[in-house]
């Protein structure tokens, strides 16, 4: 086992001085690799470090190549009652937008903080007060842990943080109306470990200090608060029992319900108890609140209940899984042909499977009932839709929470399905108190106060609702907000536009190929999979062409994608839990290449984003990994397994757990593979995955391996990725084995608190690392002895996954919030070379002269001009003097410019001053716009360092004549 040397940790204090207290607590706490959550104040303190100490990358920009079109998975609504196109959007992992023309534009207002994943917003419109809680409450596999709580006073250009560092989930924020420096605030607390910090917090001076006023116990905290309209001294809050493992998910418990406040939040009083209308007991799950202002003794409660329905009567014909699975022989073999058939083409059996065959292996005693039952028990898929909860329940009061009634006699179908958790919205018209919205699957609206309900959604929106927004002064207008981004209406729901434009998509993870210009594709969390052109600029002008520039190839929870760069057409994608195809992008074509077990054989375990390599050394040859390695020499057709549990565990829950999440195979060695598990295996196949051995015992242990990398440039070498952010441990876990895996090295030490997603190689220099966190993009040039941020540009967001494209040398990031970014990789590759070098100018391509410059093309539009972005590189903070110069070193242009440490890029005009004109040539004229531009010669650039070293680079006009 490797543990950095003092020599190394020096060096990285020389160099990296924003790490010294970072590296002194990382290292003492990977001394012995325990397992522990990472204080809330420590991730803080690390993201300060970062921020303060700006990186000698800076100024290396990333370019957003969108998509947008699909959007993302929004938190929050908060809409101006006197104006309601202005607001602002939160979105789940993507940060605050702020729009004030109705969504037609949304602008980013929260990049720099610590976090960008958001539960909530409040918004105090008279004083101009956003206060933002961060943390996610949707309690997905990828709500994000906040940082706690942030306010603004001037509309998201600067913040201040309010501390809650520990609330991780923030449910819900409510301000005073008659008092700006009194809020409450509805925590929800850690989502994988308990924590006492959750409940509900008041201040009374603006969020200097915090009072905890409502505790119910470690894994129960709020999710919701509500405050009576015309006195502020009464409040509701929804409190919610959920825990989370990577194994189980559990979202309810008697710790869910009502509470009220009289005083002002001070204290709290249970108003739900079983007895008086409102369900108290272990199914009860997360609980959304809204109070009518006509009539505020008049709340709704929409409750997600999680105990099994009762069968319906007209369903008991229809056979059950469940029922199989506690079914005689003598009974099963007694069920109608017809029925069984049935049972078996809609539950997805394969086609060998028919009633008559299946009774046969049952009579020969080849499998039993209960092995025909969980064949589709164990799809873990159709688990989300099948389990028989009882789902959606809407209840009501007319007394203020005194007694309860629920509001309609039939269950509320696939409006929660098993998933309720991520809902938990209910709104009422400020006009109308009978007219009450349901945010789910489906919008859904009640005219007669939830007795019957309709849906409203439109084509054009996208399932799974989090906030409505209805206009207090007309109920026909309303704001949502779901999983596809932000809807409005002005006509009850009938009609829906879709405010789209920002790049806001989820991916999970990406690929690129071969064309030109080469296309990257990329699975989103609920959006699918979606192809675009690399050299994609995001503008509107395909609302008139009509045609969009990237493409959808593929529905569900996108997944992993593979491309064969043989005709750069064939393509593997999918969606959760391995339910993976091939498609011909020409003809269309789909062929599901998912390994299906047998009925009697024990099932295959497939994680959420189940891991697929397609073999560079064959293109014939597919891998795919559940619990078990899997290969198919036919291009994912007829796959096989070739080994044994991978990632056996002996933890049992409701989510699919001892799952393979990596696979890699040496691009130097033909079957030469690593296969990584959610449960912290890794393991190496020399021999094309038909043995495999442990390597893992130095590592760590029970976290995910996040990325199993084999080395492009030694073939002995291999990088892990662990992530302890499931057991809500941020520390990251990066290591190397140069030795097949037999001993690892550590080279954690210099990153910050941010649970690590991806590393990849540069394939030009095996120094040249390039590392992916929940918060950003690292990269060291040493092997991974000392890592800096690159962050120009970019946002403080999750970063799933990341690629080189050789070809072009970029590299495009596949973020879980921002969709996908690029940056040319041919500057920073320079830095080893010219760390040292007091100044040093990066080349620049030949300009093409366009006589247009100066020229307008009419009245109403500015002059067509151009300029020429130039790369350079400075060892300290300094001031820089730029020159032009012609070929006879006379001085046309000089610009003063302050330049950071590191790397700097300006932009210079083609223009000339007036007084440098007769250096040019008698021929030069003034443009339509009276500047003078430079003709087509040879000129130089200088730079001067305030030292007085000059450092130039040649600059060619050309003519295309």
């Amino acid at each position: 086992m490797f543990y950095p040397c003092i020599e190394c940790i020096t060096f990285a204090k020389q160099i990296f001085p924003m790490y010294t207290k970072l590296l002194t607590f990382t290292f003492a706490l990977f001394s012995f690799f325990s397992l522990a959550q990472t204080p809330g104040k420590q991730r803080i303190e690390s993201y300060q470090l970062l921020k303060t100490h700006p990186s000698l990358l800076q100024g290396l920009p990333f370019t957003n190549i969108g998509p947008t079109v699909m959007s993302g998975r929004v938190t929050d609504l908060e809409v101006n009652p006197q104006n309601p196109h202005e607001f602002f959007v939160a979105y789940a992992s993507g940060g605050v937008f702020y729009s004030n023309n109705n969504g037609l534009t949304l602008s980013p207002v929260f990049d720099q903080e610590a976090t960008l994943t958001i539960g909530d917003m409040a918004m105090d419109w008279k004083n101009n007060l956003l206060w933002v809680g961060t943390g996610e409450v949707n309690s997905s596999r990828s709500s994000y842990a906040g940082t706690g709580l942030y306010q603004s006073a001037d509309r998201g250009k600067t913040w201040k943080y309010l501390g809650l560092e520990e609330s991780h989930h923030i449910g819900k924020i409510i301000l005073n109306p008659r008092n700006s420096a009194e809020a409450w605030v509805a925590v929800l607390g850690h989502l994988y470990t308990p924590n006492p910090e959750r409940g509900i917090y008041k201040t009374s001076d603006g969020g200097k200090t915090w009072k905890q006023t409502l505790f119910v116990n470690d894994t129960t905290g709020c999710v919701d608060l509500i405050i009576h309209p015309d006195k502020p001294d009464i409040l509701y809050a929804a409190s919610w029992t959920r825990t989370r493992k990577a194994w189980h998910f559990n979202g309810c418990g008697l710790g869910s319900g009502i509470y009220q406040s009289t005083d002002a939040g001070e204290n709290w009083k249970k108003i739900t108890n079983g007895q008086n209308g409102f369900p108290e007991n272990e199914g009860v799950g997360r609980i959304g609140l809204t109070i009518c202002e006509k009539n505020p003794l008049q709340l709704y409660a929409v409750m997600d209940n999680n105990n099994h329905q009762d069968k319906p009567q007209e369903s008991e014909q229809k056979l059950d899984a469940r029922e199989l699975q506690k079914m005689s022989r003598e009974t099963f073999l007694k069920i109608d042909n017809k029925n069984l058939e049935s049972f078996l083409r809609d539950k997805g059996y394969p086609d060998q499977y028919t009633a008559e065959s299946v009774k046969e292996s049952i009579l020969k005693k080849e499998y039993s009932v209960t092995d025909v039952a969980d064949w589709y028990l164990s799809d873990a898929d159709a688990s989300l839709f099948d389990t028989p909860v009882c789902g959606a329940e809407l209840y009501s009061t007319q007394d203020g929470g005194k007694t309860w009634t629920k509001t309609h006699d039939k269950p509320l179908e696939g409006v929660h399905f098993t998933y309720g958790y991520y809902f938990g919205t209910v709104a009422v018209s400020p006009q109308n108190p009978e007219k009450v919205l349901l945010a789910g699957y489906p919008l859904i609206q009640s005219t007669d106060g939830g007795k019957t309900f309709k849906q409203i959604d439109g084509d054009n929106c996208h399932p799974d609702y989090h906030r409505i927004w209805i206009n207090p002064a007309d109920d026909q207008h309303m704001i949502t907000g779901n999983d596809g981004g932000v809807n409005i209406t002005y006509d009850a729901g009938t009609h829906w536009y879709k405010a789209n434009n920002p790049a806001v998509g989820q991916f999970y993870a990406i690929q690129t190929d071969e064309n030109k210009p080469y296309q990257v594709y990329g699975g989103l969390q609920d959006n699918g999979t979606w192809v675009g052109p690399s050299n994609h600029q995001e503008n509107t002008g395909w609302h008139q062409s009509g045609a969009y520039a990237y493409k959808e190839l593929g529905g569900g929870d996108g997944m992993q994608v593979e491309v064969d760069t043989r005709d750069n057409n064939t393509v593997y994608l999918g969606y959760q839990f391995g339910n993976y195809m091939r498609l011909n992008k020409t003809s269309n074509e789909y062929v599901d290449v998912k390994p299906i077990h047998q009925i009697g054989q024990k099932a295959y375990r497939f994680n959420w984003q189940t891991p697929i390599h397609l073999s560079r050394h064959q293109q014939d040859v597919f891998y795919l990994g559940s619990n078990q390695f899997h290969r198919s020499l036919q291009k994912g057709e007829k796959p096989e397994s070739y080994s044994q549990d991978l990632a056996p565990t002996k933890l049992k829950g409701n989510v699919p757990y001892g799952t393979l999440s990596s696979i890699s195979e040496s691009p130097l060695q033909f079957g030469l593979i690593y296969a990584g598990s959610d449960n912290g295996f890794i393991h190496l196949s020399r021999d094309l995955g038909y043995t495999w051995t442990k390597i893992s015992n130095g590592l760590p242990q029970d976290l995910w391996v996040s990325r199993v990398i084999a080395s492009k440039h030694k073939i002995s070498r291999v990088y892990a990725t662990l992530n302890g952010y499931r057991n809500d441990d941020f520390r990251p876990y990066v290591f190397c084995s140069d030795d097949y895996g037999l001993n690892w090295k550590d080279l954690s030490a210099t990153l910050p608190h941010e649970p690590v997603n991806v590393i990849r190689e540069d394939p030009t220099n095996e120094q040249i690392l390039y590392v992916g966190t929940d918060n950003g993009l690292y990269v060291s040039f040493d092997g991974g002895t000392t890592f800096m941020a690159w962050a120009s540009q970019l946002p403080r967001v999750a970063i799933h996954d990341l690629r080189i494209h050789e070809g072009s040398s970029e590299i495009i990031l596949g973020t879980h919030g921002r969709s996908l970014f690029k940056s040319s990789l041919s500057t920073l590759r320079k830095y080893p070379e010219i760390k040292n070098k007091d100044l040093y100018v990066f080349t620049i391509d030949s300009i093409r002269y366009r006589e247009t410059w100066g020229k307008q093309y009419s009245a109403y539009q500015p002059a067509q001009e151009d300029s020429i972005q130039i790369t350079y590189f400075v060892a300290e903070k300094t001031s820089v003097t730029m020159r032009l110069l012609n070929v006879k070193n006379k001085v046309l242009k000089t610009i003063p410019l302050q330049a950071e440490k590191g790397f700097n890029q300006m932009n210079l005009q083609m223009d000339i001053p007036k007084s440098s004109a007769h250096l040019i040539g008698d021929k030069l004229k003034a443009g339509e716009n009276g500047k003078y531009y430079l003709l087509p010669a040879d000129y130089r650039i200088e730079f001067e360092h305030k030292s007085g070293k000059k450092e130039s680079i040649p600059l060619r006009l050309f003519s295309k004549k």
